[in-house]
């Protein structure tokens, strides 16, 4: 893959975390999270709100990245092939995680949120192959 469209895919990897970021904005009203935080010691329920602020943290850092130093990405540079890895990897085991751990079945009640689970699914499966093919740029 030359580096002209290796640089475009990191830049539509930006912006996916980007809609990851929307998508997981709109998933405590859909899941009515407060509600079923609300049982839970304040404690608790203030950990899991900073960890899913943080977890939007890292998703607007790393979108930021990969579109504005997308270049970088794919010069292959042992940094960015790092980086690239590590983002390949942490992808990947989010896929594993959406297949096997959560049952969202409950929770997708209308077509429009049958239709995003599935767009999530596929920005899951694409996001490491994108960061893949840019950790190997390089490797001979």
């Amino acid at each position: 893959m030359n580096t002209a469209s290796l640089v475009t895919l990191l830049q539509l990897a930006g912006l996916l975390h980007l809609g990851l970021v929307w998508a997981g904005a709109t998933m405590p009203r859909a899941v009515n999270l407060g509600r079923h935080l609300a049982a839970l010691p304040e404690f608790i329920r203030r950990l899991v709100w900073v960890y899913y602020t943080f977890i939007g943290f890292c998703l607007i850092g790393f979108g930021t990245v990969s579109f504005f130093f997308a270049d970088t990405l794919a010069s292959g540079v042992p940094l960015a092939r790092a980086v690239c890895g590590f983002l390949c990897v942490f992808w990947m085991m989010r896929l594993i995680v959406a297949a096997l751990v959560f049952d969202l079945r409950p929770y997708l009640t209308t077509r429009l949120r049958r239709a995003g689970y599935r767009a999530m699914n596929m920005v899951f499966a694409l996001l490491p192959l994108i960061y893949g093919v840019a950790a190997l740029k390089g490797v001979h």
